[in-house]
């Protein structure tokens, strides 16, 4: 990467102030910043307690992140060739399906190889319009504001790629990230001074304005006609014994072998980067811990006092902790520490919170069998008030004490 450094330093005087192409150094700060560590680094800490930089910490995320990212591909593959298994396709048309059979891949559901391939052919052409469409605001306003271009985008892509099925139309995709990052992000300031998470937000804008692509039965598995439900979408119907019977078992949700979103399946994947991110600082064990304490907890409640009407109320809570994006949300979505709780306490009701609220958006909400998204979408809106709140408590006890 030498070359390209001394490339770059010979560039650098053209796009100072003065230079032939200033209007672009901001682009110019954006390529040599995401490449090399920046020359105008601090030589002292930045933060109160720490002296790590946004860039290591965005780069952290995205190392635990990867796990998913892997599963994403395997298991989107893995689920398409065993559709094509079950339907008796040999073949897929369009240019994956050349592709595939030009490399002699195939489409063997017992081959990994053959799966991450095929997988990586539906997750790459998302991720790459979602850092085109998403880059473009992340410059647009950099240049209009005057300002750097941050590492924060790029978990917000990845983030929001793996929040999504499959075989989305590529211009939804463009819509969706623009609309986190311009009315999630951008129109509050920009990095730092969101109170949502931009990729939730994302996601949720898709997930209203596009409801047919982003639910059902036939959005999960990329290919064409293929029907397969979630484990949350047939237990909203028939419960525990209704998942069962599509021949779902509890060690698939958790190895991640099942239909979802792409990178939302796997807890163990999830596992993989909380540990990571524990052990390294960035995200808080604490909102971790609240949001699996509330879950259980609130799944527990309605297994003794539901009663039998619903059949969401009969699923324990181990199973609550393995479908849809509990461990994925847990992890990388509630510990956004931008727009999550930031004093001691207020993490653990912050967790309680986003946990609580998920179980009883599946349980009593018959439309909408997963609630993790919407559930840390409200407690975001909450965090600076749990904030203020424990602040505030803290500073009466102090007068009290030392009166």
């Amino acid at each position: 990467m030498s070359w390209l450094r001394r490339l770059l330093d010979h560039w650098h005087p053209l796009f100072q102030k003065g230079g032939r192409y200033e209007k672009y150094f901001v682009v110019y700060e954006m390529v040599d910043g995401f490449l090399f560590t920046p020359s105008t680094v601090t030589h002292s800490a930045p933060h109160v307690r720490d002296g790590a930089d946004l860039k290591r910490v965005m780069m952290y995320v995205f190392v635990a992140v990867t796990p998913c990212i892997a599963m994403a591909m395997y298991n989107t593959g893995y689920q398409a060739n065993l559709g094509m298994a079950q339907s008796g396709l040999s073949s897929i048309e369009g240019w994956r399906g050349t592709i595939l059979e030009s490399l002699g891949i195939g489409y063997d559901p017992g081959n990994v190889f053959a799966c991450v391939w095929h997988g990586f052919l539906y997750f790459f052409p998302v991720y790459l319009m979602t850092l085109v469409a998403g880059g473009l605001w992340e410059v647009l306003f950099a240049a209009v504001r005057n300002h750097e271009v941050n590492e924060g985008f790029l978990v917000t892509s990845i983030l929001f790629v793996l929040t999504l099925p499959p075989d989305i139309p590529l211009w939804q995709v463009a819509m969706g990230i623009s609309f986190g990052v311009v009315f999630g992000k951008e129109v509050f300031g920009g990095t730092g001074k969101n109170f949502f998470n931009p990729a939730l937000t994302a996601r949720a804008f898709l997930f209203f304005a596009f409801p047919a692509e982003m639910s059902g039965d036939t959005v999960w598995t990329a290919v064409d006609g293929f029907s397969g439900a979630t484990a949350l979408g047939v237990g909203a119907i028939g419960g525990l014994a209704a998942i069962q019977e599509m021949g779902l078992t509890w060690t698939q949700s958790f190895l991640g072998t099942v239909q979802g979103s792409m990178g939302e399946t796997s807890t163990l994947a999830c596992l993989l980067g909380a540990v990571f991110l524990i052990y390294t600082r960035v995200a808080s064990w604490r909102i971790m811990a609240g949001v699996a304490l509330g879950m259980i907890g609130t799944t527990l409640l309605f297994n003794v006092f539901g009663g039998n009407s619903n059949p969401m109320v009969s699923i324990p809570w181990y199973w609550h902790l393995v479908v849809g994006g509990s461990a994925f949300g847990m992890v990388f979505m509630a510990t956004d520490p931008v727009s999550a709780s930031m004093t001691t306490v207020g993490r653990w009701m912050f967790g309680l919170l986003i946990g609580c609220m998920t179980i009883v958006i599946r349980v009593a909400n018959p439309a909408f069998p997963e609630g993790m998204m919407l559930a840390i979408l409200f407690a975001n809106i909450f965090a600076p008030l749990i904030d203020y709140m424990v602040i505030q408590t803290n500073v009466r006890k102090r007068v009290l004490r030392n009166t």
